[in-house]
């Protein structure tokens, strides 16, 4: 069955970890002790009824705040595809968090309580997913029992998110009204909103149309590891271990290996179910037809289709550190696929207001959860691909040398792009009443 990767989004108590927890329920995807445990801990807590958000707030300090502070996966699986969430979480703190869970997703549920409308943090998060690549966004406008399941107050708030997106290039955006407590529109269709004709949340899920992963790109392969088993069976076998990260690998390809630039093509791929071809996810063994140094960080790309060798870089970068800021002639390790090389920041060339999408060009400094363009300069080529191109082979990671910390993660931008792809946003709807 066809994956599908969403991840939740949305300010705090919007109601995102109620909502995984009600898709869990309904959809008949916990198991029994699961569902026990959380009623005792519901029962514990002087609750009423079950609390399923539960089901994804699993550290004490999130059950004793009532609050996502870490992300949190979970799997299942309906007849007609699997799924994977990220649980995230609401709280401005916990911004890189978000920005972890939803590095991978295909999909985004942006969470909207009826009673509030579209905030500051709804906002942010749409942005956020908008600059991650995700192409789908659904706005879930929950909590739409305590409004009396308004249809105005359901259109208002649609117009604004609307509005909002609009300047941000988003191809897909779908609304759903619902009642992830109760369950209306959730898996089920409510009797509260006859006026509402759109799929419920599960059946759009199940429907939209994933597209492939990474195929505007040729075949990219990070060198994770070299095989040589130490056995009289396997003695001639040289393969390299890692993951696919941009099309599909093929035996008898013409491939490049970076940075030597030697060419070879594909002997064969070799997974746990036998030799076969590879699309990008595929964990596999390479092995190729000419013996070729080749080691952990080295890349093997399709020859007529080579990602470029660079040492500069501009990027849109997340600054994930509590403890310092990112300021120009700042020196980090950048970690892009299996490769780690030193490098330095150049210039800050601006900083971007999430919410209101405005640029600041005299800006110096990144600090915690700010979001901005830098140009990188590394001590030796790295083999990037524009981030709308191919989302492995143009995100990294900087790393503190002196405590090891993930400081931030970086988006390659395509450098004839000179400044942000977006308008600036409309000013927030005064809800006050």
């Amino acid at each position: 069955m066809e994956l599908l990767r969403f991840a939740t989004a949305g300010s705090v108590d919007d109601g995102k970890s109620t909502l995984i927890g009600r898709l869990l329920y309904d959809s008949k995807s916990i198991f029994e002790d699961q569902l026990e445990a959380v009623e005792r801990s519901s029962v514990q807590r002087g609750e009423e009824q079950t609390n399923l958000a539960l089901l994804t707030d699993g550290l004490r300090a999130e059950r004793e705040q009532g609050i996502t502070i870490d992300v949190a996966y979970r799997y299942f699986a309906t007849p007609v595809r699997k799924f994977i969430i990220a649980d995230t979480p609401g709280h401005l703190q916990y911004t890189r968090n978000m920005v972890t869970g939803a590095s991978t997703a295909d999909l985004a549920l942006v969470l909207v309580d009826a009673r509030n409308g579209v905030v500051e943090q709804s906002r942010r998060h749409a942005f956020l997913a908008v600059l991650l690549g995700i192409p789908h966004i659904v706005l879930c406008v929950n909590k739409m029992d305590l409004v009396d399941w308004d249809q105005q107050v359901f259109d208002d708030i649609v117009e604004e998110f609307q509005l909002f997106v609009t300047g941000l290039g988003v191809p897909d955006v779908t609304a759903v009204p619902l009642s992830a407590l109760n369950g209306d529109n959730v898996v089920d269709r409510s009797e509260h909103s006859p006026w509402y004709t759109g799929p419920v949340l599960l059946e759009y899920l199940e429907g939209v149309e994933v597209d492939p992963v990474h195929a505007s790109t040729g075949a990219r392969f990070p060198v994770q590891y070299v095989l040589r088993p130490r056995s009289d069976e396997w003695h001639d076998f040289r393969g390299y271990a890692g993951t696919v990260a941009g099309g599909v690998l093929h035996p008898g390809d013409d491939v490049v290996v970076l940075p030597s630039g030697l060419r070879t093509t594909v002997a064969s791929i070799d997974t746990a179910d036998g030799p076969l071809e590879a699309a990008a996810g595929r964990a596999v063994a390479v092995r190729l037809h000419d013996d070729i140094d080749v080691s952990r960080g080295d890349m093997i790309a399709a020859a007529a289709d080579a990602p470029g060798a660079s040492r500069e870089i501009e990027a849109t970068i997340c600054w994930f550190s509590e403890r310092s800021t990112l300021t120009p002639r700042s020196k980090y390790l950048v970690k892009h696929t299996t490769r780690t090389v030193k490098g330095l920041v150049d210039a800050i060339e601006y900083r971007l207001d999430v919410n209101t999408l405005e640029v600041d060009n005299e800006a110096d400094s990144l600090g915690l959860n700010e979001i901005g363009r830098v140009r990188l300069r590394t001590s030796q080529p790295i083999f990037v691909d524009p981030y709308s191109s191919n989302r492995a082979t143009g995100s990294f990671v900087l790393i503190d040398e002196a405590t090891n910390d993930t400081v931030a993660a970086g988006l390659v931008l395509d450098p004839a792009v000179a400044g942000p792809p977006f308008a600036s946003a409309p000013p927030p709807v005064d809800r006050t009443r």
